[in-house]
């Protein structure tokens, strides 16, 4: 079963759902009449009465809200709770990691903090937050009235876009830098609450202060480096966490010495925007939200063995141009596919709401990755017409 909801639903995750008769409905009208098949929203709700163990994906957190209202009775809200809520997360950690800082603070509170009970540096976070809102990055006592100023327009304007259940500009986590490469993995948690993993990227920076999600890729490399550690650390979170029948989206990051330290979980979705989920599809050939919806663990081994070895990426078009997306009268899609040799699907979105000009799925050898570096660190204007 599938919630259907904004910002965006690809095609694949459509054609997914009509392939393979998946019961699915739209909680937003995100959908166009007689694009898919929909479902009655009572016969998901029974389904859950029938079997308390059924599964159900969404591809947008936004469908939090449908959960919270229509499947009270069963364990969903909870778990998702758990996750969602990045202060609940920690202290259900804690114990696997004692000795990690962290710290809840209330949006109202934030002028009063005393930054000698804080470590420099530090990040601070909504508890309750998506693609970046509100994350930053503090690195000296300067730089933090700039960064209160910065967290206050964010949410601004973001509570104008995306519900409350996604962005929740109440409490906000504050934690020590977790130092490291960042991985981000797409993963369920079987009826037994076994790991499976179905993804693996690692998220580009393009300095030590970048926070953005402009790219992740992934290889055959890449996922043959980290599966056993990654399946690992998920054998043990299932275990803290008791859960069951789950999706999630798992941000972590790696530190030169093998470490993994745990940043995030999103619940009940694998990447937002139908991202890696799509991108793993390109890169392995499986398909996440079929493995998940009917519990088909992926033979790694076989999967490895028919990979390229290629490099596969997501490029996301954020604006970083200094300008305002509503001075912005154009985005030149054409100039920008130029610039990679193997461009495998662009997803045009409406930058003047998301202020996102878009998303990108590439795949190009070793040799050409230096055009991937190079939209990491570009700030896009050359692009646009303002």
């Amino acid at each position: 079963m599938i919630l259907l909801d904004k910002p965006y639903v690809s095609q694949f995750l459509k054609d997914t759902i009509t392939k393979h008769k998946f019961l699915a409905i739209d909680t937003s009208d995100v959908i166009k009449d007689g694009e898919i098949s929909l479902a009655n929203p009572e016969e998901i709700i029974q389904q859950f009465k029938d079997e308390p163990n059924s599964r159900i994906y969404t591809n947008s957190e936004n469908s939090i809200n449908w959960i919270t209202k229509n499947l009270a009775f069963t364990k969903l809200p909870e778990y998702i709770n758990l996750f969602k809520d990045k202060v609940e997360f920690r202290k259900l950690i804690k114990s696997i990691y004692p000795d990690f800082f962290f710290k809840e603070v209330s949006f109202k509170d934030i002028d009063q903090l005393d930054l000698k009970d804080l470590p420099m540096p530090f990040i601070i976070k909504p508890a309750v937050g998506f693609l970046s809102l509100g994350v930053h990055k503090v690195v000296n006592a300067q730089e933090w009235s700039k960064v209160k100023e910065e967290i206050i327009k964010e949410f601004t304007d973001a509570k104008a876009v995306f519900p409350i259940e996604v962005v929740n500009t109440s409490s906000f986590i504050i934690e020590e830098v977790i130092e490291g490469d960042e991985f981000a993995f797409d993963t369920y948690f079987d009826d037994n609450g076994k790991a499976v993993i179905l993804g693996i990227t690692k998220h580009l920076f393009s300095s030590d202060k970048d926070v953005s999600d402009r790219v992740y890729y992934t290889s055959k490399e890449l996922i043959q480096t980290y599966l056993a550690q990654f399946t690992q650390f998920v054998e043990a979170l299932g275990k803290q966490a008791n859960i069951r029948n789950f999706p999630a989206h798992i941000e972590v990051r790696v530190d030169d010495k093998g470490k993994l330290i745990p940043i995030e979980v999103n619940p009940m979705r694998f990447g937002g925007w139908c991202t890696t989920a799509d991108l793993n599809n390109k890169a392995t050939g499986l398909n996440p939200y079929y493995n998940f919806l009917k519990n088909i663990k992926p033979d790694w081994n076989k999967v490895l063995d028919k990979m390229d070895d290629e490099i596969y990426s997501l490029i996301i078009l954020d604006n970083s141009t200094g300008i305002p997306s509503n001075k912005i009268t154009n985005f030149d899609y054409d100039k920008l596919l130029k610039e990679f040799s193997n461009p495998l699907e662009l997803r045009k979105t409406d930058y003047k709401i998301y202020d996102i000009f878009g998303m990108l799925f590439t795949k190009c050898s070793q040799s050409n990755f230096k055009e991937i570096e190079d939209i990491l660190v570009s700030n896009l204007r050359k692009y646009v017409t303002a």
